[in-house]
């Protein structure tokens, strides 16, 4: 067969055309039959902090600082979680802040050939997984196997069908208690079995669970994604959570200067129609006083130039 070169072109343009067409954005999804469209303008950048990052020397003090700045989540880390929902409930009463995801907090780990550490892992993370429900969080994160975690299951189909599996049992807990698991790829240097965003979708899509969720986080995406938008495009529907921090040395976002930018990341949220957390995981190098308040400026206005 002979391919015409100009009309293949013409017929490429003239598609590409219709889609951008009516300022609308459209996403594809390989399981969608057709295109999706979806405004941008009705999404809203929800800024999150870790406890441990905000200034302040009480949960109340950390509070006071992130409503004086705007930010509408706190992610929580979560050791010990189940002990602190009374705490976390009352000071979070009256207040424009709600708790955006965990972070850890479990022991052992879900892809170890040791079934007594999966077990480990299986029942500390449904005891965070409960107090996340309590508390009205958006999931619970969790890593299958970093790697410093030995020994751990092989890296075949037989293991991915065995994580999912395990999933299914922690998302199914997850949807009676009203959150969700995350899973979080990490870069290589952390991480042997899930480094890209697509590849933790692709675990939520096969697993087919409400309860059963992905993230991204954009300094691990700096190192294992070709494209950031393309990377939150890739998980649409399942991204649950977002990470952030500085693009060279993970501290906060603006300390590594221009290499801090996140307006292609922002333009797939926005396409996808993201509305739970952009959350800060960092270091910081100066005054967080100074620099926090620095960096939310920041991120805001590189969500509209996106």
């Amino acid at each position: 067969m002979t391919l015409n070169r100009r009309n293949f072109l013409r017929a490429t343009l003239s598609g590409a055309a219709i889609a951008t067409a009516g300022g609308s954005q459209m996403v594809f999804a390989s399981s969608c039959s057709q295109a999706q469209p979806v405004s941008s303008g009705n999404v809203t950048l929800n800024l999150s902090l870790q406890e441990g990052l905000t200034p302040g020397d009480n949960l109340q003090q950390k509070l006071d600082f992130m409503e004086a700045n705007g930010v509408v989540g706190i992610e929580l880390g979560g050791g010990n979680l189940s002990g602190r929902v009374g705490e976390i409930k009352q000071a979070l009463k009256g207040r424009n802040i709600k708790v955006s995801a965990i972070c850890a907090g479990f022991k052992g780990f879900i892809l170890s050939e040791n079934p007594e550490i999966r077990k480990q892992c299986m029942d500390t993370m449904k005891e965070n997984i409960a107090a996340a429900g309590e508390v009205g969080s958006t999931g619970v994160i969790i890593v299958p196997a970093f790697n410093n975690q030995v020994p751990v299951l092989p890296h075949t189909m037989e293991t991915r069908n065995f994580l999912c599996e395990q999933f299914t049992e922690m998302g199914n807990y997850a949807a009676e208690h009203g959150t969700t698991v995350i899973f979080e790829p990490l870069n290589r240097r952390e991480c042997f079995y899930l480094r890209q965003v697509a590849d933790a979708a692709s675990i939520c899509r096969d697993i087919n669970n409400k309860g059963v969720r992905c993230m991204g986080d954009f300094w691990h995406m700096t190192w294992e994604e070709t494209s950031d938008m393309g990377a939150f495009i890739s998980a649409g529907e399942y991204l649950q959570h977002v990470h952030v921090a500085s693009r060279k040395r993970r501290i906060m976002p603006g300390e590594d200067g221009e290499a801090d930018n996140y307006i292609d990341g922002f333009k797939g949220l926005k396409m996808i129609g993201y509305n739970k957390y952009v959350s800060f995981e960092c270091g910081c190098e100066g005054d967080r006083k100074v620099v926090l308040p620095a960096a939310l400026k920041l991120l805001r206005e590189q969500w509209e130039k996106a």
